[in-house]
Protein backbone atom coordinates (compact mmCIF):
# COMPACT_ATOMS: atom_id res chain seq x y z
CA UNK A 1 0.00 0.00 0.00
CA UNK A 2 2.65 2.59 0.56
CA UNK A 3 3.83 2.69 -2.72
CA UNK A 4 0.50 2.96 -4.40
CA UNK A 5 -0.48 6.70 -5.80
CA UNK A 6 -2.07 8.93 -2.89
CA UNK A 7 -5.35 9.11 -5.28
CA UNK A 8 -5.78 4.80 -5.76
CA UNK A 9 -4.89 4.47 -1.56
CA UNK A 10 -7.71 6.42 -1.08
CA UNK A 11 -10.10 4.97 -3.63
CA UNK A 12 -9.17 1.76 -2.15
CA UNK A 13 -9.80 3.08 1.48
CA UNK A 14 -12.82 4.20 0.61
CA UNK A 15 -14.14 1.07 -1.17
CA UNK A 16 -13.41 -1.21 2.04
CA UNK A 17 -15.23 1.40 3.88
CA UNK A 18 -17.76 1.31 2.24
CA UNK A 19 -17.67 -2.52 1.94
CA UNK A 20 -17.72 -2.60 5.97
CA UNK A 21 -20.38 -0.34 5.74
CA UNK A 22 -22.30 -2.78 3.19
CA UNK A 23 -21.32 -5.96 5.63
CA UNK A 24 -23.08 -4.14 9.12
CA UNK A 25 -25.75 -3.16 6.87
CA UNK A 26 -26.27 -7.10 5.67
CA UNK A 27 -25.98 -8.21 9.06
CA UNK A 28 -28.16 -5.91 10.81
CA UNK A 29 -31.26 -6.83 8.25
CA UNK A 30 -30.43 -10.56 8.80
CA UNK A 31 -29.81 -10.78 12.47
CA UNK A 32 -31.10 -7.26 14.12
CA UNK A 33 -33.74 -7.19 16.37
CA UNK A 34 -36.68 -6.62 13.69
CA UNK A 35 -35.77 -9.97 12.20
CA UNK A 36 -35.30 -12.29 15.61
CA UNK A 37 -38.67 -11.18 16.08
CA UNK A 38 -40.00 -11.88 13.18
CA UNK A 39 -37.94 -15.15 13.31
CA UNK A 40 -39.81 -15.78 17.09
CA UNK A 41 -43.56 -15.05 15.55
CA UNK A 42 -42.81 -17.30 12.52
CA UNK A 43 -41.96 -19.96 15.17
CA UNK A 44 -45.02 -19.00 17.91
CA UNK A 45 -47.77 -18.99 14.72
CA UNK A 46 -46.28 -22.23 13.48
CA UNK A 47 -46.92 -23.91 17.07
CA UNK A 48 -50.01 -22.54 17.40
CA UNK A 49 -51.64 -25.81 14.66
CA UNK A 50 -52.71 -28.13 16.69
CA UNK A 51 -54.69 -29.99 14.36
CA UNK A 52 -54.64 -33.76 14.63
CA UNK A 53 -54.39 -34.39 10.94
CA UNK A 54 -51.27 -32.45 10.73
CA UNK A 55 -49.30 -34.54 12.15
CA UNK A 56 -49.40 -37.51 9.45
CA UNK A 57 -48.61 -34.26 7.30
CA UNK A 58 -45.19 -33.15 9.41
CA UNK A 59 -43.99 -36.95 9.57
CA UNK A 60 -44.60 -37.23 5.86
CA UNK A 61 -42.66 -34.19 5.45
CA UNK A 62 -40.25 -35.26 7.84
CA UNK A 63 -39.35 -38.35 5.90
CA UNK A 64 -39.47 -36.39 2.25
CA UNK A 65 -36.70 -34.17 3.09
CA UNK A 66 -34.80 -36.24 5.47
CA UNK A 67 -33.20 -38.36 2.83
CA UNK A 68 -32.31 -34.57 1.07
CA UNK A 69 -30.87 -33.40 4.51
CA UNK A 70 -28.25 -36.76 5.15
CA UNK A 71 -27.18 -36.40 1.66
CA UNK A 72 -26.62 -32.85 1.70
CA UNK A 73 -24.38 -33.07 4.64
CA UNK A 74 -21.28 -34.34 1.86
CA UNK A 75 -20.54 -32.41 -1.11
CA UNK A 76 -20.25 -35.31 -3.30
CA UNK A 77 -24.31 -35.76 -2.41
CA UNK A 78 -24.85 -32.57 -3.64
CA UNK A 79 -22.83 -32.60 -6.80
CA UNK A 80 -24.56 -36.05 -7.26
CA UNK A 81 -28.20 -34.54 -6.38
CA UNK A 82 -27.71 -31.58 -8.57
CA UNK A 83 -26.56 -33.95 -11.77
CA UNK A 84 -29.99 -35.79 -11.21
CA UNK A 85 -31.79 -32.62 -10.91
CA UNK A 86 -29.54 -31.64 -14.52
CA UNK A 87 -30.57 -35.13 -16.33
CA UNK A 88 -26.75 -36.37 -16.26
CA UNK A 89 -26.36 -39.95 -15.99
CA UNK A 90 -22.73 -39.77 -14.70
CA UNK A 91 -20.78 -40.86 -11.68
CA UNK A 92 -19.47 -37.56 -9.95
CA UNK A 93 -15.70 -38.75 -9.99
CA UNK A 94 -15.81 -38.71 -13.80
CA UNK A 95 -17.87 -35.73 -13.45
CA UNK A 96 -15.14 -33.96 -11.45
CA UNK A 97 -12.03 -35.86 -13.93
CA UNK A 98 -13.81 -33.84 -16.84
CA UNK A 99 -13.58 -30.40 -15.17
CA UNK A 100 -10.43 -31.16 -14.54
CA UNK A 101 -9.20 -32.04 -17.89
CA UNK A 102 -11.06 -29.11 -18.94
CA UNK A 103 -8.85 -26.88 -17.13
CA UNK A 104 -5.68 -27.99 -17.80
CA UNK A 105 -6.66 -28.16 -21.50
CA UNK A 106 -7.62 -24.25 -21.15
CA UNK A 107 -4.29 -23.52 -18.95
CA UNK A 108 -2.29 -25.12 -21.66
CA UNK A 109 -3.86 -23.25 -24.34
CA UNK A 110 -3.15 -20.29 -22.44
CA UNK A 111 0.25 -20.95 -21.44
CA UNK A 112 0.78 -21.82 -26.18
CA UNK A 113 -0.89 -18.21 -26.65
CA UNK A 114 1.47 -16.30 -24.04
CA UNK A 115 -1.46 -15.44 -22.10
CA UNK A 116 -0.85 -12.72 -19.31
CA UNK A 117 0.51 -14.75 -16.37
CA UNK A 118 -2.63 -14.38 -14.23
CA UNK A 119 -5.03 -15.02 -17.18
CA UNK A 120 -4.26 -18.70 -17.64
CA UNK A 121 -5.24 -19.61 -14.15
CA UNK A 122 -8.51 -17.06 -13.92
CA UNK A 123 -9.81 -18.98 -17.71
CA UNK A 124 -8.74 -22.24 -16.01
CA UNK A 125 -10.75 -22.14 -13.12
CA UNK A 126 -13.47 -20.10 -14.88
CA UNK A 127 -13.90 -22.51 -17.89
CA UNK A 128 -12.83 -25.74 -16.17
CA UNK A 129 -15.21 -25.54 -12.96
CA UNK A 130 -17.36 -22.51 -13.41
CA UNK A 131 -19.11 -22.71 -16.73
CA UNK A 132 -19.66 -27.05 -16.32
CA UNK A 133 -21.40 -25.79 -12.83
CA UNK A 134 -23.66 -22.96 -15.00
CA UNK A 135 -24.45 -25.86 -16.79
CA UNK A 136 -25.48 -28.19 -14.66
CA UNK A 137 -27.78 -25.68 -12.93
CA UNK A 138 -29.25 -24.19 -16.62
CA UNK A 139 -30.15 -27.88 -17.21
CA UNK A 140 -31.67 -28.57 -13.83
CA UNK A 141 -33.66 -25.04 -14.12
CA UNK A 142 -34.71 -26.00 -17.32
CA UNK A 143 -35.48 -29.78 -16.19
CA UNK A 144 -37.41 -28.84 -13.54
CA UNK A 145 -39.34 -25.92 -15.11
CA UNK A 146 -40.45 -28.66 -17.93
CA UNK A 147 -40.97 -30.79 -15.15
CA UNK A 148 -43.40 -28.76 -13.26
CA UNK A 149 -45.05 -27.36 -16.76
CA UNK A 150 -46.11 -31.18 -17.41
CA UNK A 151 -46.94 -31.76 -13.60
CA UNK A 152 -50.72 -30.52 -13.69
CA UNK A 153 -51.44 -32.97 -16.74
CA UNK A 154 -50.41 -35.45 -14.78
CA UNK A 155 -52.47 -34.97 -12.25
CA UNK A 156 -55.45 -34.74 -14.12
CA UNK A 157 -54.67 -37.80 -16.12
CA UNK A 158 -54.78 -39.65 -12.34
CA UNK A 159 -58.11 -37.77 -11.10
CA UNK A 160 -59.88 -38.98 -14.23
CA UNK A 161 -58.48 -42.65 -13.85
CA UNK A 162 -59.33 -42.86 -10.42
CA UNK A 163 -63.13 -41.43 -11.02
CA UNK A 164 -63.37 -43.70 -14.01
CA UNK A 165 -62.47 -46.84 -11.22
CA UNK A 166 -58.65 -47.27 -12.12
CA UNK A 167 -56.28 -47.96 -9.12
CA UNK A 168 -53.35 -45.21 -8.36
CA UNK A 169 -50.83 -47.40 -9.31
CA UNK A 170 -52.35 -48.07 -12.93
CA UNK A 171 -52.93 -44.30 -13.18
CA UNK A 172 -49.21 -43.72 -12.36
CA UNK A 173 -48.13 -46.41 -14.92
CA UNK A 174 -50.03 -44.73 -17.56
CA UNK A 175 -48.59 -41.37 -16.96
CA UNK A 176 -44.98 -43.19 -16.88
CA UNK A 177 -45.94 -44.48 -20.45
CA UNK A 178 -47.79 -41.64 -21.93
CA UNK A 179 -45.91 -38.30 -20.67
CA UNK A 180 -42.97 -37.17 -22.15
CA UNK A 181 -39.90 -36.52 -20.23
CA UNK A 182 -38.83 -35.78 -17.69
CA UNK A 183 -42.23 -36.53 -16.07
CA UNK A 184 -42.77 -39.87 -17.37
CA UNK A 185 -39.35 -41.35 -16.26
CA UNK A 186 -39.65 -40.25 -12.84
CA UNK A 187 -43.13 -42.27 -12.56
CA UNK A 188 -41.65 -45.25 -14.24
CA UNK A 189 -39.16 -45.27 -11.75
CA UNK A 190 -41.77 -44.96 -8.98
CA UNK A 191 -43.50 -47.83 -10.22
CA UNK A 192 -39.90 -49.91 -10.87
CA UNK A 193 -39.19 -48.86 -7.24
CA UNK A 194 -42.86 -50.42 -6.10
CA UNK A 195 -42.26 -53.59 -7.77
CA UNK A 196 -38.73 -54.17 -6.05
CA UNK A 197 -40.28 -54.25 -3.03
CA UNK A 198 -40.31 -50.18 -1.89
CA UNK A 199 -43.45 -48.74 -0.56
CA UNK A 200 -45.14 -46.33 -2.44
CA UNK A 201 -43.85 -43.21 0.05
CA UNK A 202 -40.50 -44.76 -0.20
CA UNK A 203 -40.31 -44.33 -3.36
CA UNK A 204 -42.07 -40.87 -3.77
CA UNK A 205 -39.55 -40.00 -1.39
CA UNK A 206 -36.65 -40.50 -3.85
CA UNK A 207 -38.27 -39.63 -6.75
CA UNK A 208 -38.65 -36.05 -4.69
CA UNK A 209 -35.07 -36.15 -3.80
CA UNK A 210 -34.27 -36.36 -7.73
CA UNK A 211 -36.88 -33.90 -8.70
CA UNK A 212 -37.32 -31.42 -5.72
CA UNK A 213 -40.01 -29.14 -6.92
CA UNK A 214 -42.91 -28.11 -4.59
CA UNK A 215 -45.34 -29.17 -6.62
CA UNK A 216 -43.91 -33.02 -6.88
CA UNK A 217 -43.45 -32.77 -2.76
CA UNK A 218 -47.67 -31.47 -2.37
CA UNK A 219 -48.65 -34.61 -4.72
CA UNK A 220 -46.08 -36.98 -1.81
CA UNK A 221 -47.72 -35.63 0.81
CA UNK A 222 -51.14 -35.71 -0.70
CA UNK A 223 -50.61 -39.70 -1.36
CA UNK A 224 -49.01 -40.26 2.28
CA UNK A 225 -51.95 -38.54 3.92
CA UNK A 226 -54.38 -40.20 2.28
CA UNK A 227 -52.72 -43.73 2.56
CA UNK A 228 -52.90 -43.18 6.68
CA UNK A 229 -56.35 -41.13 7.21
CA UNK A 230 -58.18 -42.14 3.76
CA UNK A 231 -60.57 -40.19 1.84
CA UNK A 232 -61.43 -39.17 -1.40
CA UNK A 233 -58.24 -39.38 -3.54
CA UNK A 234 -59.42 -38.15 -6.72
CA UNK A 235 -61.36 -34.90 -5.28
CA UNK A 236 -57.90 -34.33 -3.39
CA UNK A 237 -56.05 -34.41 -6.37
CA UNK A 238 -58.11 -32.66 -8.26
CA UNK A 239 -57.94 -29.28 -6.01
CA UNK A 240 -54.56 -29.93 -5.79
CA UNK A 241 -54.34 -29.39 -9.63
CA UNK A 242 -56.44 -26.15 -9.49
CA UNK A 243 -53.66 -24.85 -6.78
CA UNK A 244 -51.05 -25.85 -9.06
CA UNK A 245 -52.14 -24.05 -11.86
CA UNK A 246 -52.93 -20.96 -9.83
CA UNK A 247 -49.31 -20.88 -8.82
CA UNK A 248 -48.13 -21.52 -12.66
CA UNK A 249 -49.87 -18.60 -13.88
CA UNK A 250 -48.62 -16.71 -10.85
CA UNK A 251 -45.17 -17.99 -11.81
CA UNK A 252 -45.70 -16.57 -15.25
CA UNK A 253 -47.19 -13.40 -14.61
CA UNK A 254 -44.41 -12.51 -11.93
CA UNK A 255 -41.64 -13.40 -15.04
CA UNK A 256 -43.73 -11.16 -17.17
CA UNK A 257 -43.47 -8.28 -14.80
CA UNK A 258 -39.52 -8.70 -14.02
CA UNK A 259 -38.22 -9.62 -17.70
CA UNK A 260 -37.44 -5.94 -18.40
CA UNK A 261 -35.36 -5.70 -14.44
CA UNK A 262 -33.75 -9.18 -16.17
CA UNK A 263 -32.46 -7.85 -18.97
CA UNK A 264 -30.87 -5.00 -17.23
CA UNK A 265 -29.16 -6.78 -15.17
CA UNK A 266 -27.68 -9.15 -17.64
CA UNK A 267 -26.89 -6.27 -19.69
CA UNK A 268 -25.05 -3.78 -17.18
CA UNK A 269 -23.48 -7.16 -15.43
CA UNK A 270 -21.84 -8.24 -19.08
CA UNK A 271 -20.68 -4.52 -19.85
CA UNK A 272 -17.20 -4.58 -18.29
CA UNK A 273 -16.36 -7.90 -19.77
CA UNK A 274 -17.41 -7.64 -23.56
CA UNK A 275 -15.06 -4.11 -22.86
CA UNK A 276 -12.51 -5.64 -21.19
CA UNK A 277 -12.33 -8.10 -24.35
CA UNK A 278 -12.83 -5.05 -26.94
CA UNK A 279 -9.79 -3.69 -25.21
CA UNK A 280 -7.65 -6.45 -25.37
CA UNK A 281 -8.39 -6.72 -28.86
CA UNK A 282 -7.90 -3.23 -29.70
CA UNK A 283 -5.06 -2.65 -27.72
CA UNK A 284 -3.39 -5.38 -25.74
CA UNK A 285 -0.73 -3.08 -24.54
CA UNK A 286 -2.78 -0.91 -22.75
CA UNK A 287 -5.18 -3.16 -20.32
CA UNK A 288 -1.92 -5.28 -19.88
CA UNK A 289 -1.06 -3.55 -17.16
CA UNK A 290 -3.85 -4.51 -15.28
CA UNK A 291 -2.51 -8.04 -15.28
CA UNK A 292 0.86 -7.00 -15.40
CA UNK A 293 1.51 -5.12 -12.05
CA UNK A 294 0.63 -5.47 -8.42
CA UNK A 295 -1.53 -1.77 -8.84
CA UNK A 296 -3.61 -3.83 -11.86
CA UNK A 297 -3.99 -6.92 -9.68
CA UNK A 298 -5.25 -4.87 -6.62
CA UNK A 299 -7.54 -2.87 -9.52
CA UNK A 300 -8.95 -6.44 -10.67
CA UNK A 301 -9.78 -7.52 -7.41
CA UNK A 302 -11.70 -4.76 -6.57
CA UNK A 303 -13.36 -4.88 -9.79
CA UNK A 304 -14.44 -7.96 -9.49
CA UNK A 305 -15.54 -8.12 -6.00
CA UNK A 306 -18.02 -5.12 -6.68
CA UNK A 307 -19.10 -6.66 -9.89
CA UNK A 308 -19.97 -9.87 -7.78
CA UNK A 309 -21.74 -8.15 -5.03
CA UNK A 310 -23.73 -6.35 -7.74
CA UNK A 311 -24.95 -9.38 -9.58
CA UNK A 312 -26.05 -10.63 -5.88
CA UNK A 313 -27.88 -7.61 -5.18
CA UNK A 314 -29.49 -7.72 -8.68
CA UNK A 315 -29.96 -11.06 -8.29
CA UNK A 316 -32.44 -10.70 -5.39
CA UNK A 317 -33.63 -8.11 -6.10
CA UNK A 318 -35.40 -9.99 -8.95
CA UNK A 319 -35.99 -13.29 -7.84
CA UNK A 320 -39.25 -13.91 -6.60
CA UNK A 321 -39.85 -17.06 -4.28
CA UNK A 322 -43.29 -18.46 -4.83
Amino acid sequence: MANLPTVIALLVLALFVALGLFAWLLNHLLHGQRARLRRRLAQVVGRKSTIAAAAPRRRSLHRLQSGEQSRGRRWAGQMREQLMRAGIRMDVRLWLGLNVAIAVLVWLVALGLKAPPLLGPLLAASLGFGLPRLLVGWLGKRRIARFTTLFADALDIVVRGLRSGLPLGECMAIIGREVPEPLGPEFRLVMEGQKLGLSLEESLARAVERTPTADFKYFAIVLGIQQQTGGNLAETLAKLSEVLRARKRMRDKIKAFSSEATASAMIIGSLPVVVALLLTAVGPDYIGILFSTPTGHLLLASGGLLMGMGALVMRKMINFDL
